[in-house]
């Protein structure tokens, strides 16, 4: 259903360094970048490697302001151990607990995340939801 989401970022070099991070265990990388120090209108783009972007993330230094209550974004997980690793990294760059790794068996019995609030405020997760 959806070809992309975007995300206002007050600082796209922090939020960059963030995402290159915390996503890398999920095994989504930058696929494309237009960094250009100190000019608007700066972005980035995350996806499988050789696709296209899923994720942009735009520079919004003025007024920027994560969405509110009930919003988050999910990233899909190859396994648990990339959630782990997708939590950890995450803390590690800035990013804030918002539900350490583990089941969450409201949401079924295999469903395995966590939850993280990124250096801008916004709400994402990243969950591996089969059985092993």
């Amino acid at each position: 259903m959806l070809h992309h989401l975007s995300l206002g970022v007050a600082d796209i070099e922090r939020a960059a360094a963030f995402y290159d991070a915390a996503l890398a265990p999920l095994g989504y990388v930058r696929v494309w970048s237009d960094l250009r120090p100190g000019e608007a209108n700066q972005a980035v783009g995350y996806g499988v490697s050789g696709g296209g972007d899923a994720l942009a993330l735009k520079h919004r230094p003025d007024g920027q302001r994560p969405l509110g209550p009930g919003f988050h974004v999910a990233f899909a997980a190859p396994d648990r151990q990339a959630v782990d690793l997708f939590h950890r990294a995450a803390l590690q760059h800035g990013g804030r607990d918002n539900g350490a790794p583990g089941l969450r068996a409201r949401y079924g019995p295999h469903y395995y995340a966590a939850f993280v609030v990124d250096p801008d405020g916004h709400n994402i997760e990243a969950v591996f939801n089969a059985a092993i």
